[in-house]
């Protein structure tokens, strides 16, 4: 038996010659836990369409300080701002899951992008979606408790992972949330004690699903809903790229 090979949702979504054209330019790339995409203010000269594995996208205040404010599976795309001439990243993207993507530069995606409109819908669309994601974020980010808050996030993981079983440490759970490593240990001691989650020397075992959907802010569901909005029942519209 054959297994079928992890595929991006944005790309699935165009027809076998939409996806041929932009897949001819595309690598198949390794990504790797910690390795940076891109940097913030500096050059991205590539675009990544995630195939499995995952990626927080980060921004700062200052040095040693990051807060997340987006995470990228195989539902969507990082460099998607090239499309609008922008090339220098506004945020900072690191893997934080292992995993495959197709990469490919970003401007001969841009030049891809104009013979195709089915792509350019859906980049409309998710461009949208993703905007509606970091705002809800950085609102959860500052009115909710940890506890709910890391449950969301670990939702969040748990959907782009492929797996029960995630490494994740608590300083970095503490840097993705913006609050103390005392704060994620004593939320994740209550996840556990209430043997929601397991957690050991980093990796982190997702025990009942349900039970953590139940311990999360609304933001999770409320994030699913309008994912599903933004690119499956937003009306259409004939609106390109503008060049």
């Amino acid at each position: 038996m054959h297994t079928a090979l992890p595929q991006n949702q944005l790309l699935q979504q165009l027809s076998d010659d939409e996806q041929h054209a932009i897949k001819r330019h595309c690598k198949i790339i390794d990504m790797q836990f910690g390795q940076v995409l891109c940097e913030e203010g500096e050059h991205c000269g590539f675009v990544y369409f995630p195939l499995s594995g995952f990626i927080s996208v980060l921004t700062s205040m200052q040095p040693n300080q990051r807060l997340e404010v987006g995470l990228i599976g195989n539902e969507g795309m990082l460099g998607a701002l090239c499309c609008m001439g922008i090339t220098v990243s506004p945020v900072q993207a690191v893997v934080q899951g292992n995993g495959s993507a197709l990469q490919i530069e970003s401007q001969v995606f841009a030049n891809e992008l104009q013979h195709c409109p089915k792509l350019q819908q859906l980049l409309q669309q998710y461009l949208a979606f993703y905007v509606v994601q970091l705002t809800r974020l950085v609102c959860c980010n500052h009115y909710h408790e940890t506890e709910p808050r890391l449950a969301r996030w670990l939702l969040m993981t748990h959907d782009r992972a492929g797996d029960d079983q995630f490494f994740l440490t608590h300083q970095y759970l503490a840097s993705m949330l913006g609050v103390r490593r005392s704060s994620v240990t004593e939320a994740a001691g209550s996840l556990l004690e209430k043997k929601i989650i397991d957690y050991h020397r980093g990796q982190i075992h997702v025990l009942n699903r349900t039970a953590l959907e139940k311990a999360s802010c609304s933001c999770y569901r409320d994030l699913l809903d309008k994912q599903h909005f933004y690119m499956h029942d937003l009306p259409q519209t004939n609106a390109g790229f503008v060049r």
